[in-house]
């Protein structure tokens, strides 16, 4: 695995114009194909460009506000959320999400480090951050919230707060067929909250961020096997084992040709014999590390399910 270093991380604070055009070409694809729900956060650096697309759809008459399902993850809750809704252009996004139970150094530095140069960690509450989020939920500037790359104690840790105002509605975590999430996902039913799914399709171009020793989902013989049973790409069997399984997949492309690819996923449904052949590929292989946080006294929340 290529590892990640806190300059690593600091150097993408800010975008050069090729990105920008890039993240900005990629979102009016995914708009003008019929993608609806868009994924970001705070820490992407990119809301700005989502803002510009987005009023620019909604003067052309193309979208409404309504339309659009927007998720953004905040850096310093009240204060992010009203910079994003500001980049943004808009007056509330529809669900708002903890990023991760790991906490850094409150201030402007999106990635502060202490004097050996480490990740300057924090210790702050969860309980008192997700009041936070219930109190951007009461002034209306979100309409949901949850949380993401929560397991089964730490959803709890909300669930059973004192005085909780709003559950979570959703947890988004890394699940596919090498990493099924069985029992967090059967847990997340039971208590009426959506599983959202990322790296569907394996996160391949997601860099360093991604253990390279993990196997390529794309090229597994039994996904591959399957769809050309349906007429279909191993993208589309994963997205659609996804959604049979109860969970939302969210897929990340820059292709347009591939977002084509990824969108029809509702003309097919995969018969039980493909659902179990699926299931057998689990090995709780995962792509995302998160390596920076490797110091948090949470780290290890990704660990089990």
């Amino acid at each position: 695995m290529t590892p990640i270093t806190v300059s690593d991380v600091k150097a993408a604070d800010t975008l050069d114009q090729s990105l920008t055009d890039c993240v900005e070409e990629a979102i009016k694809t995914a708009l003008d194909i019929g993608y609806r729900h868009v994924d970001c956060a705070y820490l992407y650096l990119t809301e700005h460009i989502m803002g510009k697309v987005f009023r620019e759809k909604f003067l052309d008459g193309t979208l409404k506000r309504e339309d659009l399902f927007y998720t953004s993850k905040p850096h310093l809750v009240r204060p992010a959320l009203e910079r994003s809704l500001h980049s943004l252009q808009l007056d509330y996004v529809d669900l708002y999400l903890i990023h991760h139970p790991t906490s850094l150094k409150p201030g402007e530095d999106l990635w502060p480090v202490d004097e050996s140069g480490a990740v300057a960690f924090d210790s702050a509450d969860l309980c008192q951050t997700w009041e936070a989020l219930e109190r951007c939920k009461g002034a209306g500037l979100v309409k949901s919230i949850g949380v993401c790359n929560f397991n089964r104690r730490l959803l709890e840790t909300i669930l059973n707060k004192p005085g909780l105002k709003y559950k979570p509605v959703c947890n988004q975590v890394e699940c596919h067929p090498y990493l099924s999430q069985s029992g967090l996902l059967e847990f997340c039913k039971s208590k009426d909250i959506v599983l959202t799914a990322f790296g569907v399709v394996g996160s391949p171009r997601a860099g360093g961020w991604v253990d390279q020793s993990v196997p390529s989902l794309l090229q597994n013989p039994v996904l591959i096997s399957i769809g050309e049973k349906y007429q279909k790409s191993a993208a589309q069997v994963s997205i659609r084992y996804t959604l049979q399984r109860g969970a939302v997949p969210i897929v990340k492309s820059y292709s347009p040709e591939r977002m084509k690819q990824n969108l029809p996923v509702f003309d097919f449904h995969l018969s039980p014999e493909d659902m179990k052949a699926i299931d057998g590929l689990n090995q709780n292989l995962r792509y995302w590390k998160f390596v920076p946080w490797e110091g948090h006294p949470h780290y290890h929340f990704h660990k089990t399910d």
